[in-house]
Formats: C-alpha cells, structure tokens, sequence
C-alpha cells in the first residue's frame, strides 16, 4: 500500500493573482507533495476577472512548476478541502492585521474539520505590501506593476484598463 499524498490547498480570490501569492504558493509546494490554488467562487465580492479568467492567469503564472494545480469551489473551503483530499490550509499573512481575521477563520475551519490544519506563512519582505487591490489601483492609474505580477496578469490588467 502506498503512502498518502500531502496535499495543501491555497484558497483566495486572488483576483488577480500576484507575486505575493506566487511565492508562498512555492515555497509550501515545497513542503508538501502537490498543492492547489482553489479560486473562490464569492458572490458577495464583484471581482474584476471572472473564475475562468482568474484560474487561467494562476494556471499561466505556474505552468512550470509540476506540483501546483488549480481549481475552483464555492461553499465552505473544509469542504472543498475533504473533497480533493488536502490535509492542510495555507494562508498568507502579510500584516499583523491579516492575523486577526485569518485566526478566526483557522478557529472556525477547525471546528468544522479537525483534520484540516491551517497553516500560515509570510510572503517575501518583497512582497509585504502587495495585495490584490493595490495592484488593481496601480495598473487602472497608470502605474508600473512589472515587479508585483506574472507577465500575463499584467497583460489582462492593462486590457481590462485600456476599455
């Protein structure tokens, strides 16, 4: 019988994706066998980039490191974490204010699932000041965001802000 693959999830709405993300995304590929961003499917937020635009940007910025893997999934992300067979949650933390909020998710994560472990790590220094909304803002005024997003998300900022 063989042995059980380590599987952590990454969920966000990551919308879009940045340098940031991509990063902690590598490092906890590392630590385990594969690892899968999972795209939220969030009605109560009004993303720029629709599901298949967001997972097709993430699947442009990894497409050369074999274990990482994309999908998408609405509902609960313990849920979705038993259903793909992950044992564990990574979450960025950037602020000691993310801690708060992500703390209380871990809490309620927790009592859900208690099978499904919720780790956190801090992106690069680098990366400290990066989130998706800064990087939105900065791409709409003009601004160069070449050192925050993969080639191909810069791309589809510069489209959906040349309309």
């Amino acid at each position: 019988m063989g042995e059980k693959v380590k599987k952590i999830i990454y969920p966000g709405t990551f919308d879009p994706i940045h340098n940031g993300h991509i990063d902690i995304a590598i490092r906890a590929s590392k630590l385990f066998d594969s690892l899968e961003f999972v795209v939220a499917k969030n009605s109560e937020k009004m993303p720029l980039f629709s599901v298949q635009k967001r997972i097709k940007m993430i699947e442009e910025s990894i497409k050369d490191i074999n274990n990482i893997k994309v999908s998408s999934f609405g509902g609960l992300v313990v849920d979705h974490a038993v259903k793909i067979e992950a044992s564990a949650i990574i979450r960025g933390l950037r602020h000691v204010s993310d801690f708060e909020f992500e703390f209380q998710m871990a809490m309620m994560n927790f009592h859900l699932n208690k099978n499904i472990t919720s780790i956190f790590m801090m992106p690069d220094e680098k990366y400290i000041h990066l989130n998706s909304s800064v990087v939105k803002d900065v791409s709409k005024n003009g601004g160069d965001i070449s050192d925050f997003v993969p080639k191909c998300v810069k791309k589809e900022l510069f489209i959906k802000y040349s309309k």
